[in-house]
């Protein structure tokens, strides 16, 4: 207090040291819990002897008054980030807000409260910003690359940078491939999920979606245009969906109408063949299905009551559980689903019997230990039963593999074709030539067979090209081939027709690629043979020119399709699948003319499946969720999926349904059970 009291009574001091004096003072009294204004206890100074207390409130106001109000200096601010923004000032002349000068956005930044965190953070990755780019930093990320389906996948390390326009460009794919209505990005899930996944992503609207969408459809078309005219000599097969549009009416000058103005459109001159969905066109799927269909109404008793035991079972998740509990107690578990089929589709019907007949064991403990499957059903699938559709098994295989091999999309299919067709001729055969129903079946599909390939004047020469011109069969098996196929009376002289439209076509394209091939002889000629001083004879070259056309095109030296047809034919190896494309290619030197015609004759499609799947596309497109597309839109959805999509990926003619069989094994049954993942472990105790 000594100490205080000399502060308080010294008035030479300075202001700066009387403002010291106060706060010291004010600190001292907090600390002993004095009040400002209360009494305090008198104490006796050594100068003067007179009592001191404390001192008079209304001395401090004029100590704090002697303090000058001093004016703090403005700063102007030095952070880079005004060069982006402008500055917002209130009233009092202070900067509260500032406003990006690229997107317009405001942002507070009052030193006081707000500082320029915001406005560095807008100014990285504002995408309007020119510098912002180089601003921006990139994150490392781990990306898994799968090599096959058999190996492992493989990661590899890279960098991922924010950008919207690619977020953007993704949303939209993401939207044509999984067939998504264009309000899915209005949606609250998505919005919660992109707030989780990326924050930074401003979500456009619908409309701005559909517009995108187009764009890419123009943007993909025009590259697809430029890969038709400068890759034509590209050796690998190729499917695109290049139109989809409604047509008026379906004759026939409606349909060549519109086909004309695709071709126009996309500036397509050369069409070698056009495969249509129609019997009378040697549409295999549809052949097949009905030469097949015959066959199955001789079992179709036998069917039926496999196919009602099947739907028992299915149509209750009780019945379904206790059949899996009954086949893993026996041991006769498939690795294949029970599922049913679409009666008038016979494919379906050998994939539900297929299923079927290895849980035939399962069935008749089924039968005896639960009375109502026999109460229900009235007759269930019988001994007979099950060996009738063993034997039709064998037959829908045959008929099932065949399907699958010629619908393929991926790779050429119409050279083998015509050896199916053999094939599938000498199976009929000999069920012909079987006893009781397998005969029958026989006998009534090798009528239908006879109907459709029976007649060798109803068959296109291009199915007999294509088979010649596989260098593992050449003409090697094809005499043969017309022996089984029309007997011995007719295979002679359809073996001669054929080599003759053989021949015919390749003096065609020679007559096409000749002139060409011989002006760059006549180059590669001048260019060794002005070495030696001897010039060249422009008359000899034109009396050989009319030579050869006067012969028909022939000379004394073998052309290249008799050199083709004189070599031995290629070693079938069946453990490596052999790409007829790929040695054309690497042949191209030797036959130079043999092997366009065999790039044009090969890519000729054997069935319509991709067609079909385009159309079955379509339907899922134009679902309750997307009622109001226009045709141009639907257009854009359907050609971009098709070319947005991965080329390895080949049609799926039937569901995967081991995925689905996996899928619900691994679910827990039960009400109010919850995936595993969902919730941690609780001890038993609780």
């Amino acid at each position: 207090m000594a100490e205080l009291k000399i502060l308080a009574e010294n008035e030479q001091k300075t202001t700066t040291q009387k403002t010291r004096a106060f706060l010291y003072q004010r600190l001292l009294m907090e600390s002993i819990n004095v009040p400002d204004s209360g009494p305090q206890p008198s104490t006796q100074e050594g100068h003067g002897g007179q009592a001191q207390g404390t001192e008079n409130p209304a001395q401090q106001p004029q100590v704090a008054s002697a303090v000058p109000a001093k004016k703090r200096m403005v700063v102007e601010s030095r952070s880079l980030v005004w060069h982006h923004f402008e500055k917002i000032k209130n009233s009092e002349n202070i900067v509260v807000q500032g406003k990006c000068i690229y997107c317009l956005k405001v942002f507070f930044c009052e030193s006081k409260k707000h500082g320029t965190s915001s406005l560095k953070n807008h100014m990285m990755a504002c995408l309007k910003n020119p510098v912002s780019k180089d601003m921006r930093q990139s994150l490392l990320t781990f990306n898994t690359v799968s090599t096959s389906a058999t190996e492992a996948p493989v990661g590899v390390l890279g960098t991922w940078v924010f950008n919207q326009e690619a977020i953007r460009r993704a949303l939209c794919e993401m939207i044509i491939i999984d067939e998504l209505p264009f309000r899915f990005v209005e949606g609250q899930g998505f919005k919660k999920f992109i707030l989780v996944a990326c924050p930074r992503f401003q979500i456009p609207s619908r409309w701005t979606i559909s517009r995108d969408i187009y764009q890419i459809f123009l943007d993909e078309r025009l590259s697809l245009k430029k890969l038709f005219r400068v890759g034509t000599q590209r050796w690998r097969l190729q499917k695109k969906i290049i139109s989809f549009v409604p047509v008026s009416s379906p004759r026939g000058e409606y349909i060549a109408k519109a086909l004309e103005s695709c071709l126009l459109e996309w500036g397509i001159k050369n069409v070698f063949t056009v495969t249509v969905d129609n019997a009378s066109s040697n549409d295999t799927s549809m052949e097949f299905f009905k030469i097949v269909q015959d066959g199955l109404r001789f079992a179709d008793e036998s069917v039926k009551r496999v196919r009602d035991a099947v739907r028992w079972v299915r149509n209750s998740p009780a019945r379904l559980n206790k059949f899996r509990e009954l086949a893993e107690l026996i041991g006769e578990e498939a690795k294949s689903a029970l599922q049913l089929d679409v009666p008038t589709r016979w494919n379906s019907t050998y994939l539900m019997l297929n299923t079927a007949i290895q849980y035939q064991s399962v069935f008749d403990s089924y039968h005896q230990n639960d009375p109502s499957f026999s109460v229900d059903l009235g007759s269930t699938p019988s001994f007979l039963d099950w060996g009738t559709v063993e034997s039709l098994m064998k037959l829908l295989k045959t008929f099932y593999e065949m399907t699958v091999r010629i619908s393929g999309s991926l790779y050429v299919t119409s050279n083998t074709f015509f050896s199916e067709i053999s094939d599938l001729s000498c199976m009929l055969e000999e069920m012909t030539k079987a006893e009781r129903t397998e005969k029958a079946m026989g006998t009534k599909m090798k009528e239908k067979f006879d109907k459709y390939w029976g007649d060798p004047e109803k068959m296109n020469h291009i199915i007999f090209f294509a088979n010649i011109l596989d260098p593992r069969d050449k003409e090697e098996y094809m005499p043969h081939q017309f022996i089984q196929l029309y007997g011995e009376a007719k295979d002679k002289e359809c073996f001669a027709k054929v080599q003759n439209s053989m021949v015919a076509l390749y003096n065609d394209y020679a007559a096409t690629y000749s002139d060409s091939s011989s002006s760059n002889q006549h180059v590669q000629s001048q260019l060794t043979t002005c070495t030696v001083g001897r010039p060249v004879s422009r008359m000899n070259s034109e009396l050989k020119k009319k030579k050869r056309l006067e012969s028909g095109g022939g000379s004394s030296k073998q052309t290249e399709l008799q050199i083709y047809l004189s070599e031995n034919l290629v070693e079938d190896d069946e453990s490596v699948s052999f790409d007829v494309l790929k040695w054309w290619k690497n042949h191209s030197e030797r036959f130079p003319i043999l092997s366009k015609m065999a790039r044009d004759v090969l890519a000729v499609p054997i069935s319509t499946v991709a067609s079909e799947s385009a159309f079955s596309t379509s339907g899922r497109v134009l679902d309750a969720f997307r009622s109001s597309l226009t045709p141009k839109i639907v257009e854009a959805l359907l050609c971009t999926q098709d070319w947005l999509r991965l080329h390895n990926q080949p049609i799926t003619l039937e569901e995967n349904l081991d995925e689905v069989e996996r899928l619900e094994k691994e679910l827990p049954t039960g009400a109010g059970t919850t995936l595993p993942s969902m919730l941690p472990s609780i001890p038993e105790e609780v």
